[in-house]
Order: structure tokens, then sequence, then C-alpha cells
């Protein structure tokens, strides 16, 4: 097969057949062999999404294909950074009108079309083909995954669910309750789990798809059959009894009162799983109606603050080589990510034992990332124990993530003087001390500043880049490009205790041990938290967090902030003395020995006030960070409380909710309640600035 071939920067080569120049959104082209490239490459973006023009232009394609039928139709995306990341989200909120039926239909019919086509369609996917692009997978006849490619319906953490005949098309395709489970999960499936469900029929190296394109082409690459099971779930009263178990399962993860799109799919699935017809028309209607929902505009809302977060770290930071120092579990953590994500990586401590263990962290990230062999291998060579810390020299970054205490940290920089490169960036991983306090006993105040990751860092997307009184503008850009070249979202913030994140949740957790200390039992404290949205309650996130690294802070913070706190507890401190600090020691206040707890009081006994008692004093805490100019925007605000806690993100983060809310009514609320309680829910004067 003679055919054009595109490299991307001396990298991945795509086997793109005999497709021409771009046209619109598409390059096309038959080779001699008459099979029909469709290559996606949508204009002005790295990436590909399923919008309207995309759909448009393909329905054009198909209709020629139709009049002059090849031999075989091939759907693949010329873009490196893989085949399709779904629908164009921005155009959603045009959709949520009482046109969105028809326009959703259109969308279907375009499918539809691909599927009825008389000769054999082929979909070649590299990288991740999600929501739409996966629906555009699904509709071809078969599917071509190169290793790392990776299939999943994210719709879910939109609230949504498929809108473009998923719903019926994997059910189909495969094992209809791992259909499910990926559809209700917004789970992937990776290259190997994708080919073991049947989702992808065969899985070769990119330099051979044009020989497995062929194969497909001769009928020589047999489709996915599914099994008995499927068969048996074509009877409505085994998928009502699996449909029950399904609905009890998500209630435990996403309540119907805030997340209405699982139980939208769980239904459509039930009394339209064997009616392929029926089940089209409700995934256009549900789908239809989910996206006018305060949960789903809320959650896409959510979507967008990431990409603004992500924008942020946009940018060259030139940074090859990172040293870190401290191989503690934020250390190696911070290390092993910053080396998967192709930097050069030393790590030094004052013990020899943390550095070995780093190495087996960082290959079970590897693992849990889905890493290949070869990715894992190149990931743990850039990495390096450095116990003499000869990498300092030779470092574009050198990050700092010992103990907190400040005399620890002010010997270790006293150390660097006279040995890091002139342009080097020293930036502390503290979570709680004065960036400006530690710029005094740094090499270069100019180059030095804060870079709080959260634990557990391969996990969790938010960095706080803290800038210092000193911290020029160059520094903080460069960490925040550096945060975004290690997949991270940087947000970026002045010195303040707690800076914002620790500066809302603390007041959060402390008053939690407040009411435990007044006899609230943990259970029912996390339950009214939960059900507020919070993915885990204060209790469970404290033991979770450390509670050394609670106390710690909420010390820092009481003795550096002008507003009270809820008192800290003689409880809280004698586990500390204990050794009880949560589930890194097993047990805090929590046994862990089970795993993580979920607790599920009943609240009717719970006091009145309780939710509004943990939730308002971090909002009144987010607008204090506005006020003072230590976090740049609201939007940045709930991005950060998101990103870092898991803040009930279907109420579109923390001052999203107290506009939604009312700031008068807040400002109301916290009154009674510093009536009732004490000057800590004190009002900050920033809300007058809200309405």
């Amino acid at each position: 097969m003679t055919g054009k071939v595109l490299e991307f920067l001396g990298e991945t080569k795509l086997e793109l057949g005999p497709a021409g120049p771009r046209k619109g959104q598409w390059r096309t082209g038959r080779d001699e062999d008459g099979i029909l490239w469709l290559v996606l490459d949508k204009q002005d973006s790295s990436a590909n999404t399923i919008s309207q023009d995309v759909l448009r232009e393909l329905d054009e394609h198909v209709a020629g294909a139709e009049a002059d039928l090849p031999k075989a139709l091939v759907i693949r995306s010329a873009k490196p950074a893989g085949f399709a990341a779904g629908a164009d989200i921005t155009s959603f909120d045009a959709l949520s009108d009482d046109g969105a039926d028809e326009l959703l239909k259109q969308g279907h019919d375009v499918l539809d079309r691909i599927e009825a086509l008389k000769c054999t369609t082929i979909c070649v996917v590299h990288g991740a083909a999600l929501g739409a692009g996966f629906e555009l997978a699904l509709a071809c006849d078969l599917r071509i995954a190169t290793p790392g490619a990776s299939f999943g319906f994210p719709e879910v953490q939109l609230g949504l669910h498929p809108g473009l005949g998923g719903t019926f098309r994997l059910p189909a395709l495969i094992d209809p309750l791992e259909a499910m489970t990926m559809m209700l999960t917004g789970k992937t499936a990776h290259t190997d789990r994708a080919k073991s469900l049947g989702i992808a029929d065969k899985v070769v190296e990119e330099r051979h798809i044009a020989a497995a394109v062929r194969a497909a082409a001769d009928g020589k690459v047999d489709a996915h059959e599914q099994g008995l099971k499927a068969r048996a779930l074509g009877f409505e009263q085994a998928r009502s009894l699996v449909a029950r178990q399904m609905r009890s399962k998500t209630e435990k993860q996403a309540p119907e009162e805030h997340y209405p799109a699982p139980y939208a799919l769980i239904d459509l699935w039930e009394e339209y799983g064997d009616d392929r017809r029926e089940m089209q028309k409700g995934e256009i209607h549900s789908f239809a109606s989910l996206l006018k929902t305060d949960t789903s505009r809320n959650l896409r809302r959510v979507f967008f603050l990431r990409q603004n977060l992500k924008d942020a770290g946009r940018g060259e930071d030139g940074i090859e080589h990172v040293h870190v120092i401290g191989a503690g579990a934020m250390g190696a953590e911070i290390a092993a990510m910053a080396a998967i994500r192709g930097k050069r990586v030393t790590l030094g401590d004052v013990q020899t034992d943390p550095l070995g263990k780093t190495i087996k962290q960082a290959a079970k990230i590897c693992k849990d990332k889905h890493l290949s062999g070869i990715e894992t291998r190149d990931a743990l060579d850039r990495l390096m124990p450095d116990p003499k810390g000869y990498g300092i020299a030779s470092a574009d970054l050198v990050i700092e993530a010992a103990t907190e205490k400040p005399d620890t940290k002010e010997k270790i920089y006293a150390g660097l003087k006279g040995r890091m490169k002139k342009v080097a960036i020293l930036a502390s991983n503290t979570s709680s001390l004065s960036v400006d306090a530690l710029a005094g006993a740094s090499p270069e105040t100019a180059r030095f500043a804060g870079l709080h990751f959260f634990n557990p860092v391969s996990r969790i997307d938010l960095v706080e880049v803290v800038r210092g009184e000193g911290t020029s503008d160059e520094t903080a850009d460069r960490l925040a490009a550096f945060c975004g070249s290690i997949g991270k979202l940087p947000a970026l913030v002045t010195d303040y205790p707690g800076f914002v994140v620790n500066r809302a949740l603390t007041p959060y957790l402390m008053e939690a041990m407040a009411l435990m200390n007044e006899g609230v039992s943990k259970e029912v404290i996390d339950t009214a938290a939960i059900r507020f949205g919070m993915p885990m309650g204060p209790v469970t996130l404290a033991d979770q967090v450390g509670l050394d690294i609670g106390l710690h802070v909420a010390e820092s913070l009481r003795d550096n902030l002008e507003k009270p706190m809820a008192e800290i507890t003689d409880d809280l401190r004698q586990k500390v003395e204990a050794g009880d600090l949560g589930k890194k020691t097993g047990k805090g206040f929590y046994d862990w020995s089970d795993g993580t707890p979920h607790p599920d009081a009943d609240l009717s006994e719970a006091p009145k006030d309780l939710t509004d008692r943990l939730i308002l004093p971090m909002l009144d805490a987010c607008v204090e960070v506005l006020r003072r100019g230590v976090a740049e925007s609201e939007d940045q605000v709930d991005g950060a409380m998101i990103f870092a806690t898991g803040w009930a993100p279907f109420r579109g983060g923390p001052m999203h909710y107290a506009h939604t809310r009312g700031p008068k009514d807040i400002v109301a609320r916290l009154r009674e309640l510093q009536e009732k309680h004490g000057d800590r829910f004190a009002p900050d004067e920033g809300w007058d600035s809200l309405g």
C-alpha cells in the first residue's frame, strides 16, 4: 500500500494512507486497493473534538462513499495527541435549548449511515478515543488500536451520559455489565483491557497499521462476538434485577439528588435494553434533558475551570533537570511524577532507605498510570538516587520537600549557597510556612518560591505556585510552566497563611474536631459533609491527610491569622502524641485496617446547623483570600478547591455556590452562627463586594 506518513517532531509517525491536504476538518483519499481514508485533523487545534462541523463534513464524505462504494473505509486521526477527546463542550450551552433533540438526531444519523455502509468500516485509534470520539469508533465494524490507545465515556463527569449512540452500541458490542460500568463510572479501558473486553479487535504497532487495515479490508480480522450473559440480559426481568443492584451501588458513590445522569442511564438500559430503536430515541431525549440540569451546567463549568488552570501552565519552563531534597511521601512522588513526564531527576535524602523505596513507589505509579514496559523503564532510568547531592550543581530546579520545620529548611538552604547554577530556581513544598520568611535564607530571593503539591502527588493535579514578595515574574512563570509540563494544574497565589487551599480547608477540619468535642459522632459529621457533596467527610479527610500534618497546619494558621478558628482539641493532640496519625499508621479517629471508612449515619438527631458550621467557614475563607489578593479570581479559587480537595464539583465550586445561594443569605447565617458559637463565624468584610 502506498501512502502518506506524517511525522511530528521526530516522534510517532502516523500512517495516513493516501489522505491528502486538509480540507475543512478532514484529510481524505483512496489508495490503489480501493480503500477510502478519512483522517480527522481539526483546524486550529492540537487535539480533535467532535463538533457540528466535523459531523457535517463527515456526513458529506459518507454520502460520497455511498455513491462510489470503496472496498473499505478507514477513519483515523492526524493528531499526535490521540484520536478524539470527545465532543466540543463549548457548544453544549447552545444545545441546552429546545433544539437539542434535533441537533442530536442529526449526529445520530451520520453515525447510523457509517454503520449501514455496505463495505467494511475500520477505525484506527492511537491515544485516547473519548466520549463522542469513542462513539464514532463504535459506529465502525472494526477497531484497530496501537499500544497506548484507550477508550472511555467520561460524560458522567459532565453530568451526562453518552449521547451519540454509546448507550446502545457499547452494550451491543461487549459484555453489557462491563459496558454499563464504563459509562456509569467514566473509567477508561486502556489497550490491553480494551482488547480483552472486545472493544479493540486488533492491537498492532503503528508501523503495522497499513498491513492491519489491508487484512481487515480482506475480511481477515474477526469482529468481537458477545457471550451468553448478553443474551440473558436481553430479558427485561434479568435487566431489572441487575438495574436495582446498579442503583444501590451508584447511590453510595453518587446520590441521585446530586448526580441524576447515572440513574437516567440505568433507567434507559432497564426499559429499552432489548430495543435499539427505542433506546436511541430515549438516549437523545435523556441527553437533551440532562443538559439543562444545574448539575450538568456546574460540572461543565468545572471542565472549563480545569482548562483555565491548564492554560496557566502553558509555556516553556527551561527545566530539564530537577533535584528533589527529601525522599519522604511527598518528595518521592514529586520526583516520580517529574521523571514520568520526561524530566531528568536526582533525589537526595539524609537516609538511604527512603531512596530505595522511592524507586519501588515510582514503579507502582507507572503501573497505575498504565505506562508500557518501555515507558516505565525510561521513567525509572531518569530517576536517580543521589544521597550526596551531586545533582544540585546541574539542576535547573531544586525542590525542597523536607519536614515542616523552619530551622531544617534554612539549614538546607544554607548548604545550597554556592552549589546551585546561577539561573536555577529553588522551590519549597511547604504547606504552611511563610514563603517570605523562608526566602531570607534562600540563595537568591528572586529565584525562590513555594511549590505546594498535595498528597498524593500522583493523583491530585493541583499545585499552588506561591509567590513571595521578592519572587520574580520569570520565576513564577517558569514554575507554572513546569507544573504544566508534568501534567499538573498550577494556581499562582501570593504568600499568606495556608495560601488558598489550606486557608479554606483547615477551618472545616477544625470545626469537625469541635463538633466531636461537643459530642457529635464522627460518623454523623462525615455523613453530613458527604450528603452536601464532599467526596469524603472532614474527619476521614483529616485521617487521610495525617493528623500530625493537620495539627501543624492548624497551629501555624492559629498563630498567623487575625481571625480565630475552632480551638485545637485535646483529642487531636493526644492522638498525635500517641502516634495514631490516621491512614498512614492504620489508626486515627477511624480504624483504617479495613480500608477507607464509608460512614452513612442517620442525621435525624444531628444539630440543625451542622452542615453550615462545616461549609460556611470555607466560603468565608475563600472570600478572605480574594479580598486580600492571595488568589487571582473567583474561578481560580473554585478550581483550586475542586482539584485539590474534591469540593462538591456538582455545585460548581465554593464561590459559585456562594453566588447561587446568595451572599446576603450566607452573611446572615454567619452572623447567626457567630452569635451562637463565637467570632470564628464573623463574616469577612469581603462579602460586601459580592452583593
